[in-house]
């Protein structure tokens, strides 16, 4: 009986779209824990203010993501080529741009043209122009950078277009319209711009991929694909974990007072912050990948 009743909601998933099949979908990856979620979502997002003291403007974002940028390991005295995938709105990209070496250079890219302006604007006037002339900020598509380039980049942060259920949930519009076939559309999006990533990504250095996504096959699932292409044997690249005492010591590097990085959950790749339990951070979702050997 139960075994029917598990087939007959799997089928109802797959039927239903608007509210109702959001909620049904949501709750069969959560359980009791989507209510939670969802009453966490609608509560005040945990923003911290990034303001630098020699610049024009400040910027608000969220903790989380505060810390999915800051798990891509910079050194400060290495000359390093730093590239922000899908870099737009910014936000991540000044916690980059805060950190990195005085020999580094960062691309900030972002494949819209208007994205591509507020990006630059928020690199303008939330950085001091020290920084900021060591900054490109490109409007190119991601996802076929590597037919141009390969093994050019020595850090990468992937920030990827995704579901973004806590933007859906908080827009009637949006989420009247939601249905799960949309997430198919989003991960064939998510691993053009990974498998880019990884093939633009030197050896030796170091890829993040994040999302804001609650959906496992737009997080865990993506490394689950990238380990079939591009490490069946187990030598091309190994999965890091955020090193704590590293994190803590580069508090004092970036212009947030009163930081205070959320706790992570594992996840079987990576990790997350959901806003049910971290004060309403997150929801972020961030793998850390260390390429070992040449792809060409």
């Amino acid at each position: 009986m139960k075994n029917k009743e598990k087939a007959s909601k799997k089928n109802k998933v797959k039927k239903l779209q608007g509210e109702e099949g959001f909620n049904l979908f949501y709750e069969s990856l959560y359980g009791e824990r989507w209510n939670k979620l969802k009453e966490a979502f609608f509560q005040e997002n945990n923003s911290v203010e990034y303001k630098h003291p020699a610049a024009e403007k400040s910027y608000f974002l969220d903790s989380a993501s505060v810390l999915a940028a800051m798990c891509l390991p910079l050194n400060p005295q290495d000359d390093e080529k730093i590239l922000d995938l899908c870099a737009a709105p910014g936000g991540k990209t000044l916690i980059l741009a805060a950190r990195m070496g005085e020999k580094s250079t960062l691309c900030a890219n972002e494949r819209s043209p208007e994205r591509k302006h507020r990006l630059s604007v928020v690199v303008e006037t939330c950085l001091p122009s020290e920084i900021n002339e060591r900054i490109t900020v490109s409007c190119s598509d991601g996802s076929t950078w590597c037919t141009r380039q390969q093994e050019c980049f020595d850090k990468i942060l992937l920030d990827a277009p995704c579901s973004s259920e806590r933007h859906v949930i908080a827009d009637p519009k949006y989420l009247n319209t939601w249905s799960n076939s949309r997430i198919k559309t989003v991960t064939m999006e998510q691993w053009a711009l990974l498998s880019s990533a990884y093939r633009l990504l030197s050896p030796g250095g170091v890829l993040v991929y994040s999302t804001c996504a609650l959906c496992p096959q737009e997080n865990d699932g993506m490394i689950e694909k990238l380990y079939k292409k591009f490490n069946k044997d187990g030598q091309y690249f190994e999965l890091l974990t955020p090193e704590s005492s590293n994190l803590e010591n580069e508090l004092n590097n970036i212009p947030i007072k009163d930081l205070i990085l959320p706790k992570y959950e594992n996840t079987q790749y990576g990790y997350q912050i959901l806003p049910d339990v971290h004060k309403g951070a997150g929801p972020i979702y961030f793998a850390i990948i260390k390429k070992n050997k040449s792809i060409l």
